[in-house]
C-alpha cells in the first residue's frame, strides 16, 4: 500500500492521484500535523501568491471591478471581486462564491481558474467574497461576512448586470460549508432566494469524528489534524459540544426542508467523506433535492491539485451538468 502511513483500511486512492500524491510524499515524507505554529507560514505563502497575480482578467477575457461592502454592526468592509466574461448578456446568472482555507487561510482572489472558466461557459458573473479569518476571528464573523456580501449583491444587482433571481452560491471545503451556511441563513432571515447551491467537498460537520475522519486518518494531507485544527479556529471551546449553530456548522442543523437545490461532491478518501454523504441524505428525507457524488480514490481537492487527472475532469463536468439543467429549469427552456 502507498497511501501516506501504509494505513491498514483505509481507501486506496486514484491511480493517477497515487502517482501525484507519492511524489509529494517524496518531497515532503514526514507532513506535520496542523498548529498553530504553521499558521504564519501558511498565511506568508497565502500573500505571495496574492502579491504575484498580475491579471485578474485573464487578458481582456473578463472585466473586472473590486468593492468594499459596509459590515455589520460595525465589522470590517467584506471585499467582493467581481469578474464578468467578455460579451456576458445583460441580467445574466451569478456564482457567488467563498473560498476554502479551513477557515484560518487563503485569500478571495486566489484560485479562481476554474470557475472563471464556469462562469465564462455560461455567460455568468463570478462574486467571489472574502471573510474574516479564524482564530482571531470566530464564528459568526466569516457567515456574516459571507450573508452580508449577498444581500449587497442582490441590492446592487442592476448594476452588476445579474439576474438576483439566478444567484447560485458555491464553495469548496471551508467555502463549501460556508455556501451550505448561508443556505440555511437566507431561508431563516430573509435575502435573496438562491437558485441553488454548488458545494463542493464541504466542511460540514465540527465533531471531526465520522468513519471517514478515523478511518482516513493519517492517510489524505486534510486529514483529521487539519480539519480538527479548522474548527477549532472557528468556533474555539465549543467545537465538538452540544450548543454548536447549524450556521457555524451546517450538519447541526435539524431541519435541511425549504433550501435550494443541492450539489455535493466528495473523494472517497478523504475524512469529509462520510458528513457529505450525511448532509444529502438528511436533505433528501425532508423532501429536498440534492445530486451527490463520491469519487472512487479523491483525496480532498483533488481537481485542484491535480486539475489534469480524468477524475477531476469528470468531477468538473458533472458540475457543468448540473448547473445547466439547473440554469435551464429557472428560464423555463
Amino acid at each position: 500500500m502507498n497511501l501516506k502511513s501504509g494505513k491498514t483500511g483505509a481507501v486506496p486512492l486514484d491511480a493517477e492521484i497515487q502517482v501525484e500524491w507519492d511524489a509529494f510524499l517524496a518531497e515532503v515524507p514526514n507532513p506535520a500535523l496542523m498548529s498553530l505554529e504553521q499558521l504564519a507560514e501558511i498565511r506568508a505563502s497565502v500573500e505571495a501568491a496574492v502579491a504575484a497575480i498580475d491579471d485578474l482578467g485573464q487578458g481582456g477575457r473578463f472585466t473586472v471591478s473590486e468593492h468594499s461592502v459596509p459590515g455589520r454592526d460595525g465589522a470590517p468592509e467584506v471585499p467582493l471581486l467581481v469578474c464578468t466574461p467578455a460579451g456576458a448578456p445583460a441580467s445574466r446568472p451569478a456564482l457567488y462564491y467563498l473560498h476554502g482555507g479551513g477557515f484560518y487561510c487563503n485569500d478571495h482572489r486566489l484560485g479562481l481558474n476554474q470557475l472563471l472558466e464556469t462562469a465564462e461557459r455560461f455567460g455568468a458573473t463570478l462574486i467571489s467574497a472574502g471573510y474574516r479569518l479564524a482564530p482571531e476571528h470566530r464564528y459568526p464573523a466569516q457567515i456574516d461576512d459571507a450573508y452580508t456580501g449577498l444581500l449587497w449583491v442582490a441590492d446592487h444587482a442592476d448594476e452588476l448586470g445579474i439576474d438576483p433571481e439566478r444567484i447560485v452560491v458555491t464553495g469548496n471545503s471551508a467555502g463549501g460549508g460556508l455556501g451550505a451556511a448561508l443556505a440555511l441563513t437566507v431561508r431563516d432571515k430573509g435575502g435573496p432566494r438562491l437558485l441553488g447551491q454548488l458545494l463542493m467537498y464541504p466542511m460540514l460537520d465540527d465533531r471531526n469524528d465520522s468513519p471517514s475522519a478515523l478511518q482516513m486518518d493519517g492517510v489524505d494531507f486534510w486529514d483529521r489534524s487539519f480539519n480538527g485544527f479548522g474548527w477549532s479556529a472557528l468556533l474555539g471551546d465549543a467545537q465538538g459540544g452540544p450548543d454548536v449553530p447549524a450556521y457555524a456548522a451546517p450538519a447541526r442543523a435539524t431541519d435541511l426542508s425549504g433550501l435550494p437545490p443541492a450539489f455535493l461532491d466528495v473523494g472517497s478518501a478523504e475524512c469529509l467523506r462520510d458528513e457529505v454523504l450525511a448532509y444529502a441524505d438528511r436533505i433528501w428525507h425532508a423532501g429536498g433535492r440534492a445530486e451527490l457524488h463520491v469519487w472512487a480514490g479523491g483525496i480532498h481537492a483533488f481537481d485542484r491539485e491535480i486539475p489534469e487527472a480524468q477524475i477531476s475532469q469528470d468531477a468538473i463536468a458533472a458540475r457543468h451538468r448540473w448547473l445547466e439543467r439547473l440554469l435551464a429549469d429557472a428560464s423555463g427552456s
